[in-house]
């Protein structure tokens, strides 16, 4: 197809890697250096041959790549997701033509920028002004070109005042701000942007995936890896799913990204620490139980999106006279989150000093509130309304089901983050004789 600027068949790629034996026994000088002489013969006679080094007693074979098959078209934005040690920025290196593959072959239309690490391609005693120079003609660009980008790129990443300082100097943030600001105004054909934009700020982020997706509009090519779904779901139209070096899945984004959390998360609807002294917590604080229980009877690992649903955290409160407020927020599957309570509305306990011992806390969610999907629950244990005491990241992990009433004729996946049970009213406001409105249609 002639809009095709991105075509892999069958990609993969190879490493060697060495494993050290371990005999748990003593080891002799001589038997030492009798080793290292035989290691250096192996090295010197890999080298003359043209293998690559690798070290160790006994070598294994580990494609990081396999049979990675895709196209991308001209001006699309495309996600690349994946756990970690997935592939994903061993397949962004072969198309930057970084390292070459070990299989199959890629098809590239155009020029290439890519921002695969913190300063990629920085001279660290350079300054930021020279670095802006040496790295547009790194990707093909003249320097009248590179002079006419100057001051957006200057101004993008926010370095004027240390502009004439070595980059060496420069804190990691800088460093990502201005290689993305020269990997994205100097105009490339395709961008290929790896994970480096959680060094920024989230300013700067929101700032980076509105470059970004500037460049998709222009009719250019963006190929973004990134954790977090809502970045990707938000710039990518499509996405492809690495999965232990070969394609999961590979399509609309949505689709994706849906499949590919609702496999990598695990439902967890019960914790329990039954010693204080090994719980999660601190000083302050310690987590006994968090449970996820119905308020109708029903299993709470079955719970719809009709059924109205409790979350029970039980804790010691170790210090004497704290004024306790337990907050929890709940992220859906794309990371987003759908809503914060606190225990403000309490009404026995809330403006009151906690004296030490267990308590437990409970926060009722009504049915005919969320809509369906997965759902991660974080704790915030603060102190007199503005103190923290304790956050709990790792919390309970649930699943709210559909149901087909309610639903009409639509069998399709309802959107949104909520989907409330809302009245509704409908009434005729003047009744239209057939005439008429066959004259006004």
């Amino acid at each position: 197809m002639p809009d095709l600027v991105i075509q892999a068949n069958n990609l993969g790629k190879k490493y060697t890697i060495g494993h050290q034996a371990e005999n748990g026994r003593y080891t002799a000088l001589r038997d030492v250096l009798m080793q290292n002489a035989r290691s250096l013969w192996h090295k010197t006679r890999d080298l003359m041959q043209g293998k690559p080094i690798v070290q160790g007693d006994t070598l294994e074979e580990v494609w990081a790549l396999k049979d990675v098959s895709f196209e991308i078209r001209r001006g699309e934005a495309a996600g690349i997701i994946g756990r970690n040690g997935a592939g994903k920025s061993t397949l962004l290196k072969i198309l930057s033509r970084i390292t070459e593959p070990s299989a199959g072959r890629v098809t590239i239309k155009g020029r290439v920028a890519s921002l695969l690490e913190v300063g990629t391609g920085f001279h660290p005693e350079l300054t930021g002004r020279e670095n802006i120079y040496l790295n547009g003609a790194i990707l093909g660009m003249t320097r009248q070109e590179i002079k006419r980008k100057f001051d957006e790129i200057v101004a993008f990443a926010e370095v004027e005042k240390y502009l004439d300082t070595p980059v060496k100097r420069y804190s990691s943030g800088m460093h990502v701000r201005l290689a993305f600001a020269v990997a994205a105004h100097l105009e490339p054909e395709i961008l290929l942007v790896d994970e480096v934009l959680a060094v920024g700020d989230a300013e700067f982020q929101k700032r980076c995936l509105g470059k970004m997706g500037a460049v998709a509009k222009d009719g250019r090519t963006v190929l973004f890896i990134s954790h977090n779904m809502t970045a990707i779901q938000s710039l990518c139209v499509r996405a492809i799913w690495l999965n232990k070096g070969r394609v999961a899945s590979h399509g609309e984004v949505g689709s994706v990204i849906s499949n590919y959390l609702q496999t990598t998360t695990t439902s967890s609807v019960e914790q329990i620490w039954p010693d204080p002294l090994s719980a999660p917590g601190n000083e302050s604080i310690r987590l006994h139980t968090i449970r996820l229980r119905s308020c109708d009877g029903t299993r709470p690992d079955q719970i719809s999106i009709r059924t109205p649903f409790a979350i029970e955290v039980t804790y010691w409160n170790l210090k004497a006279d704290t004024r306790l407020n337990l907050c929890l927020s709940l992220y859906n599957q794309e990371g987003v989150c759908v809503f914060v309570s606190a225990s403000i509305n309490e009404p026995k306990w809330h403006g009151y000093p906690f004296p030490t011992g267990l308590f437990r806390s409970t926060c009722y969610v009504p049915g005919d509130l969320l809509n369906d999907g997965m759902y991660r629950v974080v704790l915030l244990f603060v102190k007199d309304l503005g103190s923290v005491l304790y956050c709990h990241e790792d919390g309970l992990v649930f699943e709210v089901l559909d149901t087909s009433e309610g639903r009409g004729g639509w069998y399709g996946k309802w959107i949104g983050s909520v989907r409330p049970k809302l009245d509704w009213t409908t009434e005729l406001v003047d009744s239209m004789q057939t005439d008429t409105f066959k004259r006004l249609f």
